[in-house]
């Protein structure tokens, strides 16, 4: 192969490395933040992982904290965590709301848990940017619950939705520690019990 050739040849290498960069370097970023946690995740890591250059990766993402909180409203926007089925219109409020203790899909190895609990545990300034943002994703998952137990007709809407949540995280953790995918299912008999008490009498 002449010199021209293989400089054209490496110049198109280069060239389809750079296509889709930003989604490869959080493709990256969310395996290594899952499989080792963020704070052990070094930027050359992720770098390396994507592939890109570190000018690239500090280009699309100026530090890692822009990193890490774009990394987390992926996950939000993907239908992927806990809070997701609580949006679905497709199916009625109380399986919305039982679908928090559901266990996770069948690939989903090894158990994790809820990725907002996990950021804001290693970002325990309550300050931070990424502990505001896990925060801020829990306090909406909170919102979801209440609208749906109102919409039902639960007596005392918002005390039994933060009932329910705190049952839901504290599976999802407990089932990522265990590694035990249905660990949920303990909860959600509780779940259960906590609705039929709420719900208006007759209709449980």
């Amino acid at each position: 192969m002449s010199a021209t050739a293989a400089e054209a040849e490496d110049q198109g290498r280069r060239r389809g490395r750079g296509r889709g960069a930003r989604e490869r370097i959080l493709t990256a970023a969310a395996r290594l933040f899952a499989t080792q946690g963020i704070n052990a995740t070094g930027m050359e890591q992720v770098a390396e992982a994507a592939p890109v250059s570190k000018r690239t990766l500090y280009a699309h993402f100026r530090t890692k904290n822009d990193l890490v909180i774009a990394h987390l409203r992926g996950l939000a926007a993907s239908g992927a965590t806990l809070e997701a089925v609580l949006t679905r219109e497709d199916i009625p409020p109380m399986e919305r709301l039982l679908g928090l203790f559901d266990q996770p899909a069948p690939e989903a190895e090894p158990v994790r848990g809820c990725p907002f609990i996990d950021a804001a545990a290693e970002f325990p300034d309550p300050e931070s940017a990424v502990h505001s943002y896990a925060r801020e994703q829990k306090l909406r998952m909170a919102q979801l619950v209440t609208a749906l137990v109102t919409e039902l007709g639960c007596r005392e809407p918002a005390t039994l939705a933060e009932q329910l949540v705190t049952l839901a995280d504290g599976a999802a953790s407990r089932a990522m520690v265990l590694d035990e995918a249905d660990y949920g299912r303990h909860a959600r008999k509780a779940a259960q019990t906590l609705l039929a008490h709420a719900l208006p009498t007759g209709t449980a």
